[in-house]
């Protein structure tokens, strides 16, 4: 991703394809992030001993799943369809989220540490975009990346580089949530 702002399209209803794109993509990741986070906690939910990140988990997905009723209401008040992968994406998002759980903390939260990571990109180049345009937009986008990073950083100070495996780890889920950015603006 970058962080320039995608120019313009040309044409009558460009804006609004755009803006569609944006939401519809915006809420398919915060589908996905709160997916991940239930496969986590119920892996690592009522572990004994697992108390501190259980606590962390419960609370990253209560903002993500604030995130997605906003993004929701985003969708119905401006009369855009959501990706029709949205079941796919709980899926797929349940299966990281408990997958990488299986394996550990650290692993959880590399996963955590990688996605964010992603989902930081993603949001920095929509603010941008839509600055001037829809500066409200722009200014809830930047409340959510600003929580996207804490999370990022608590990942990263409970270990996440440390995982085994870890930069493989972090290679695969960067590059599954660059092609879910990918389609979900389109389908």
């Amino acid at each position: 991703m970058t962080d320039k702002p995608i120019p313009p399209r040309p044409g009558q209803g460009a804006w609004k394809a755009r803006m569609a794109e944006i939401l519809r993509v915006d809420h398919a990741g915060e589908l996905g992030a709160v997916h991940i986070y239930r496969g986590q906690r119920v892996v690592l939910g009522d572990a004994p001993g697992r108390e501190r990140i259980a606590g962390q988990l419960a609370e990253m997905e209560s903002q993500e799943a604030e995130h997605l009723a906003r993004f929701d209401r985003l969708l119905t008040e401006r009369r855009v369809r959501p990706t029709a992968l949205a079941p796919v994406w709980r899926l797929a998002g349940f299966a990281v989220g408990a997958g990488t759980a299986l394996l550990g903390e650290r692993a959880a939260h590399a996963c955590t540490e990688a996605v964010e990571s992603v989902i930081e990109e993603h949001y920095a180049g929509q603010i941008a975009e839509l600055a001037d345009r829809d500066p409200d937009l722009a200014a809830e986008l930047s409340k959510f990346r600003d929580e996207e990073l804490a999370h990022r950083d608590l990942a990263v100070e409970e270990g996440a580089r440390q995982a085994p495996g870890y930069p493989l780890l972090a290679a695969v889920i960067r590059a599954g949530c660059r092609a879910a950015i990918k389609i979900s603006e389109k389908v």
